[in-house]
């Protein structure tokens, strides 16, 4: 037996919702895909609303803190 895994075949076939309005998904697998003439509005109103700030800094691990306090426990501190 190897190891080898073969890719799991798409069974769905990629239509778009406002090229195919009368598409009958109980009768086929659809995958929806929008072409670049129907794709949703990606410019809400809402999205001016939505504010997001952060501060990006490479010193210091996802969850470092936690991590701190236990080599702190276990390890004391220096």
């Amino acid at each position: 037996m190897t190891d080898y895994l073969p890719d799991t075949p798409c069974v769905a076939r990629a239509y778009c919702p406002g090229c195919e309005p009368d598409a009958d998904p109980s009768l086929e697998i659809l995958d929806v895909r929008w072409c670049e003439s129907h794709s949703p509005a990606r410019d809400g109103a809402d999205d001016e609303v939505v504010t997001a700030s952060a501060y990006l800094s490479g010193s210091a691990e996802a969850g470092g803190d936690d991590n701190r306090r236990w080599c702190d426990i276990l390890h004391g501190r220096r």
